[in-house]
């Protein structure tokens, strides 16, 4: 790995706050989808929590891009990892004292994203302040690496603690590691806007977003090929039914679910381990195409299998993947937005990032309720291929992306 970037005391700060948060927030990643196949039996109200957790994100992803670039990102994400924090506490509570309704999980789910969807272009849109460009593919893998570190280890836990614990100890465990995170926040550095105007972001800010992505031909191409391999190919609302039907998990949850949710981040992980040659690659776009089109493969594999360990080596292909694309895509964004516009189009990127898996939840529980796992997995991969072979010959210009004349344009 390139560590270069750790070596800048801010963004180090930035990335261990990251780390420190990674493994409680897949805790509860794990806990609210089995909460609510527990209490309802059905992957279809599993897909459900994908379109609770939308719509917090499309509003405020992108209000929250706007408000990123207005104010003092520091002040902000402080804000937003203590509304973080107090919906994980809530969370903790309503399963500690044994509610048994689902539209409470959701509710505070839905809280949560509203904050998350904030939180998440703010904490983007502030390591271009942090480190300089050339080091920006490397400080994005660094961030990866660590995130889907976290996101192996705590769906392993998850599965672990589960039979042991219970399903409010994955909350409570997430609730004190966003609390610690909060002291790495409050040592960053002031970031207020560049052009030292900090004022209130309204309606105007956020369509300006839009007028400005509307020209830029290879920061569309990027969000749509991601909106293509997660909507697509997303299968994890299938993995509560897939852990108990297919690979035989007890009822109360056991290692097999802990496995499938650790399984991508896994090959992810594994990739970000020996990701010092990705600054190398000038053809971001390129890298792009190539992995999307290998994490679609990888889905069908999935669906199609029938024994837990190769339906965990198909997940972890995919994941170091998509690995793959999220650096370079990230790179990409980084590079080619201008300071002033950076946190509205990660509030576009955090809208197509995390919004992409919700509506693939939907999508696959409801045609896994209809058609069964395999089906909706291993077509949804089918597809991935087919529609991002057929973007790569519609928007050239995202094939023929060149990261080194990029830089030297920053620089200059």
């Amino acid at each position: 790995m390139d560590i270069r970037p750790l070596r800048v005391r801010p963004y180090r700060r930035l990335w261990l706050s990251t780390a420190v948060t990674s493994i409680g927030a897949q805790l509860t990643a794990v806990a609210v989808p089995k909460q609510v196949f527990d209490l309802t039996g059905s992957s279809g109200y599993v897909g459900l929590t994908g379109a609770v957790a939308l719509v917090p994100l499309l509003v405020f992803g992108l209000w929250g891009g706007a408000i990123a670039d207005m104010m003092d990102r520091r002040k902000l994400l402080l804000i937003t990892n203590s509304g973080i924090a107090l919906s994980s506490i809530l969370l903790w509570l309503q399963a500690a004292m044994g509610a048994q309704s689902v539209w409470v999980v959701l509710l505070l789910l839905g809280v949560q994203q509203s904050f998350f969807a904030v939180n998440m272009p703010t904490r983007s849109a502030a390591i271009s302040r942090l480190v300089p460009p050339e080091l920006m593919p490397s400080a994005m893998a660094l961030g990866s690496t660590i995130f889907t570190f976290g996101a192996v280890l705590g769906p392993l836990l998850a599965g672990a603690l589960l039979p042991v614990l219970g399903l409010s100890t994955l909350y409570l465990v997430d609730s004190v590691a966003l609390v610690l995170a909060m002291y790495a926040v409050w040592r960053l550095p002031p970031m207020p806007p560049l052009s030292g105007e900090i004022r209130r972001a309204g309606l105007r800010d956020v369509v300006d977003g839009f007028r400005y992505l509307a020209g830029q031909t290879v920061l569309l191409a990027s969000f749509l090929v991601d909106i293509i391999a997660m909507v697509a190919g997303m299968p994890r609302a299938l993995f509560p039914e897939m852990a108990e039907r297919t690979f035989g998990d007890p009822p109360g949850g056991g290692s097999a679910l802990g496995w499938l949710y650790a399984a991508i981040p896994l090959g992810a992980f594994v990739l970000g381990l020996s990701s010092g040659w990705l600054h190398k690659v000038n053809r971001h776009g390129v890298g792009v195409i190539i992995s999307v089109c290998v994490w679609g493969a990888a889905m069908v594999g999935f669906g199609l299998s029938s024994a837990l360990w190769l339906a965990v080596v198909f997940l972890a292909i995919g994941g170091a993947a998509d690995m793959v694309s999220a650096v370079y895509r990230s790179s990409i964004l980084q590079m080619a937005a201008p300071d002033d516009m950076r946190g509205r189009m990660q509030g576009v990127f955090t809208v197509v990032v995390a919004g992409g898996p919700r509506l693939a939840d939907i999508t696959h529980g409801w045609t896994a309720a209809g058609t069964g796992t395999a089906v909706a997995s291993a077509g949804g991969g089918v597809l991935v291929i087919i529609l991002t072979v057929a973007s790569a010959i519609w928007l050239s210009a995202f094939w023929r992306y060149r990261a080194d004349k990029q830089v030297a344009t920053a620089m200059e």
